[in-house]
Formats: structure tokens, C-alpha cells, sequence
């Protein structure tokens, strides 16, 4: 993968393909077609390559797990990005599928390309703490540039089952910003007394203490703020970097600084491409 190559960031519901050439993006597209939706994958890569070039391809995320085209076992943890080129599971002489990484009690599967190449690119220190927010919100602790062990917690899924289902579905239909009401949640979410904290959303709408347009904020501070609280508190004092786009990556930001900790927003796009590359440079 020397001048020119394919990417997928191939995930559960969605995917990104990327065109490299001399280590630069020169087109790239999302679509909806996560593996989810996908039955024939051989068919699926020759469909990529005839609109993007036949060249070789590199695929990461949710395409090599049980639910994928094929499964790319686990690397265990501490892992860098020379153990994931040399367990690449290759599907063709042409075709290769990053494997994920793996502790005694945690999996992540796609976000380690994001993780490893944030410090190839040097967007980050080899020692520090990354934060993915998402449906599955991932902490990785970094050490020598490796991914040492990470935390995976289901903050966003919680707060869209609670948007969707449930008694306070109604409730939580507003707009979520950093705004008064999302910090007041991230504070009590800080004594992670969560289900009493979320009914405490009803209570407040029952004795006319919060507004309804305020209650999504409110709740989104109280699921991202028990999540940061939880995580600070056992994180040493290494920097804090989110790799996120700026709508969620704000959230956190403003999380984290009422913890009293101070974090840096890095652009996930940028290192995950520079993760790919990394691995490609790797691949034995």
C-alpha cells in the first residue's frame, strides 16, 4: 500500500470509503450500507473498487466481527499499530481486515484505528487519555503510543432508548447544547446516583422546577457526567484528548472542564486516516 489504496470505515449501520493517494484523501463517501445491510461482501468490495479503483483495500470496524464479512480476531491489549498490521486478516492477496483490540473484560473494534493513528500522526502524546463519545462511548488509556486498556460505556445508546422509549420519551424531544441545564446534569450526574437522577426529570416536570425544552440537555448532562465522573476518577493526571466531531466533542469538553480537568478536541476523521496509513506502512 505504497501510492495508493482503499479505506472503509465499514461500522454496524454506516460506512466511509476513502481513496488514498501519496498519503492524502482524494475522495471519500458515507452511505448507510453498514454490514447490517450487506449479504454478499465479496460482491459489496468489487462494487467499492469499480467506483473508487482497483486497488488494494483496508478494512476496519464492524466488517470483521461476527456480523461482518469475515471474523479478524482480537489483539490483546497493550496493542500498537505494528501488532495489528502483523494480524491482519487477509481476505485476498489484495483485501485485509484490522483486527480489533481486546482486554480481560472489554472489546473495541474499529475505534483502535482512530486511537493508534492520532498518535502516528502526532495529534496526541504516546501517553495520554482519549476519549471516543459515541453510541459506545470509548476511554483508552495510551502508553508509548500503544492502546494500554480502555473503558467502553453505553452513554449515547442510553440516552436514545430514553429519547425513544419509556416515560420520559415525551420529555426529551428538545435541542441538547452545552447550555445551564446540560451543566447542571453533568453535576448531578456527578454522584452517579443515575436512576434516581433520571426520574428525578419526571419529578421536576410534575412540581414545574425545569422546563420540558430544558429536559433533553439536562439528561444528556446527567449520562455524559456520570460517565466523565466515573472515568476521571481513576484516570491518572495524562492529557485529555477527544476524538470526536465538534457537536458531541463540545458535550464532553464541557463535561470534562466542570470535573476540573482540561481537554483537547482532535478531528476523528483526520486520525483515523492517519491510523490506515500507519498500518498499511506496517503491513509485513
Amino acid at each position: 500500500m505504497d501510492d495508493a489504496f482503499l479505506v472503509v470505515d465499514w461500522g454496524t449501520t454506516n460506512r466511509r470509503v476513502y481513496r488514498i493517494e501519496n498519503g492524502a484523501v482524494v475522495r471519500t463517501e458515507r452511505d448507510d450500507r453498514g454490514v447490517t445491510a450487506i449479504t454478499d461482501f465479496a460482491g459489496e468490495a468489487a462494487a467499492i473498487r469499480a467506483r473508487f479503483g482497483d486497488l488494494p483495500m483496508l478494512l476496519a470496524g464492524m466488517v470483521g466481527s461476527n456480523i461482518g464479512w469475515q471474523v479478524a480476531p482480537y489483539v490483546p491489549a497493550p496493542a500498537g499499530v505494528s501488532g495489528l498490521a502483523a494480524s491482519l486478516l487477509r481476505v485476498d492477496d489484495r483485501t485485509f481486515i484490522v483486527p480489533g483490540v481486546a482486554t480481560a473484560s472489554d472489546v473495541m473494534r474499529g475505534e483502535e484505528v482512530q486511537l493508534l493513528g492520532a498518535v502516528a500522526a502526532g495529534l496526541v502524546p504516546g501517553d495520554a487519555l482519549l476519549v471516543q463519545p459515541g453510541t459506545h462511548c470509548k476511554w483508552a488509556t495510551m502508553a508509548d503510543g500503544r492502546i494500554a486498556g480502555f473503558t467502553t460505556a453505553m452513554t449515547g445508546e442510553l440516552f436514545a432508548l430514553l429519547r425513544a422509549h419509556g416515560l420520559l420519551a415525551a420529555q426529551l424531544q428538545g435541542e441538547v447544547t452545552a447550555n445551564a441545564a446540560f451543566l447542571e446534569g453533568v453535576e448531578a450526574g456527578r454522584r452517579r446516583d443515575l436512576a434516581a437522577s433520571l426520574f428525578g426529570i419526571r419529578a421536576a416536570k410534575m412540581l414545574g422546577t425545569r422546563d420540558d425544552a430544558d429536559a433533553a440537555a439536562y439528561a444528556s448532562g446527567l449520562l455524559i457526567g456520570s460517565d466523565v465522573a466515573a472515568r476521571l476518577a481513576e484516570a491518572s493526571d495524562a492529557p485529555i484528548f477527544i476524538l470526536s466531531g465538534p457537536e458531541l466533542g463540545n458535550l464532553y469538553t464541557a463535561a470534562i472542564t466542570a470535573n476540573g480537568r482540561a481537554a483537547s478536541l482532535i478531528d476523528s476523521h483526520a486520525a483515523f486516516v492517519a491510523g490506515t496509513l500507519a498500518i498499511g506502512a506496517a503491513i509485513p
